[in-house]
């Protein structure tokens, strides 16, 4: 696991700390593969966990209105796991 998933009480002064932001983006993906959040693992590859265009591109939008925060479509492909997308959330939330 990466260094980041250490620091659970790193607040961004919006209520949004690594653990927060890992675990709602777990149970989004989990909503849309239709599965227990417990099923995805934070380093799972989301493409072979079934995570498609149509949902990785809203997701993109749910992060947006979740987190205030502007991101690229390409958002999942650019960060493919979990774990990968809590650190760039985090990234974005601390650069504000």
């Amino acid at each position: 696991m990466s260094d980041l998933t250490t620091d659970f009480s790193a607040d961004l002064g919006t209520g949004s700390t690594v653990e927060t932001i890992r675990t709602w983006l777990t149970e989004r993906v989990a909503y849309f593969l239709d599965i227990a959040p417990q099923e995805i693992a934070p380093d799972d590859l989301l493409v072979e966990i079934g995570l498609d265009s149509v949902y990785a591109l809203t997701l993109c939008g749910d992060v947006e209105d979740e987190y205030g925060i502007l991101v690229e479509a390409t958002l999942a492909w650019d960060h493919p796991t979990i774990d990968a997308l809590t650190a760039h959330i985090h990234s974005e939330l601390g650069a504000r």
